[in-house]
């Protein structure tokens, strides 16, 4: 591990003033296992350049909709001792892109269908007889099944 000291180690408040994030939200990840902030001698919390990384991966993968525990869970995979690769970015990429996938087809679904019926087998529509003729989606489970689930079957 560095030493604390070093020049290459950046402060709580310049990672704030890279990332745009609360030095509170910097705080909050360090303690989360997020990132790994580095100790001087007197507590401070000292972070390597690719902490600005892992932290705009985190801020984008909660933008687009990923819980703390599926970040945490893709960034088990990069090291913390070193800056992460390209290959090690890739391999991130890959995990995510079958969670990305889905959500994709979702909102395509969500989008094709929102103004005709949510899918939600209430048949309180007029069209609800040709997507759900005698509330068949009511089998596959609750809530949104057309909209959720590729298809009733599916």
């Amino acid at each position: 591990m560095p030493d604390p000291r070093s020049k290459s180690l950046l402060s709580i408040g310049d990672v704030a003033a890279r990332t745009g994030l609360a030095v509170s939200a910097i705080r909050y990840y360090d303690d989360e296992g997020l990132i790994a902030a580095r100790r001087t001698p007197g507590g401070k919390r000292m972070f390597i350049r690719s902490d600005i990384r892992r932290l705009s991966f985190i801020l984008i993968a909660q933008q687009l909709g990923f819980s703390l525990d599926e970040i945490r869970a893709q960034l088990r995979g990069l090291p913390l001792e070193r800056t992460p690769t390209k290959r090690d970015w890739e391999k991130i990429s890959r995990g995510f892109r079958a969670h990305l996938d889905a959500r994709i087809g979702m909102l395509e679904r969500l989008r094709d269908r929102l103004d005709g019926c949510i899918g939600c087998g209430c048949l309180s529509l007029d069209a609800c007889r040709l997507y759900n003729p005698d509330d068949q989606a009511g089998a596959s489970g609750t809530g949104p099944r057309l909209v959720v689930q590729k298809s009733v079957e599916g």
